[in-house]
């Protein structure tokens, strides 16, 4: 089994910037999807960015679209989340996952249609003045 570690979350005020880096224990490349989950306090989890491994395909929730960039790390086994114009309602604790199924040889795969299987214990981001 896979396994994810986040890390480069921290106290950062509104307006700031942080990046986020998954690493997981194996290469990315075979599996169809990675994303980030996150989950404020008293709240339930959501997913608010995945890439496809098909494609490159991305996608963001409406509340970070233009703020948030996923990319694929300088290793093969890692991905990035890079947060910028962080507000206090960015505040949670985010997670990495993975679809661990076989990406398909042929065809795209959207990656908000992936199940994610794998996740990571989660690195916490608290955004405050």
């Amino acid at each position: 089994q896979v396994q994810l570690v986040e890390s480069g979350g921290g106290l950062v005020q509104p307006g700031g910037s942080l990046t986020l880096s998954c690493t997981a224990s194996t290469l990315l490349y075979d599996y169809r999807a990675i994303a980030w989950f996150r989950q404020a306090a008293g709240k339930e989890r959501e997913a608010i960015s995945c890439i496809s491994n098909t494609d490159d395909g991305t996608y963001y929730t409406g509340s970070v679209a233009g703020r948030f960039t996923i990319s694929r790390g300088k290793a093969a086994n890692t991905i990035e989340l890079q947060m910028d114009s962080l507000k206090d309602e960015d505040t949670a604790v985010y997670h990495c996952a993975i679809d661990t199924r076989r990406r398909p040889s042929i065809g795209t795969f959207p990656c908000r249609d992936a199940k994610y299987d794998a996740w990571g214990q989660g690195t916490k981001v608290t955004v405050a003045s």
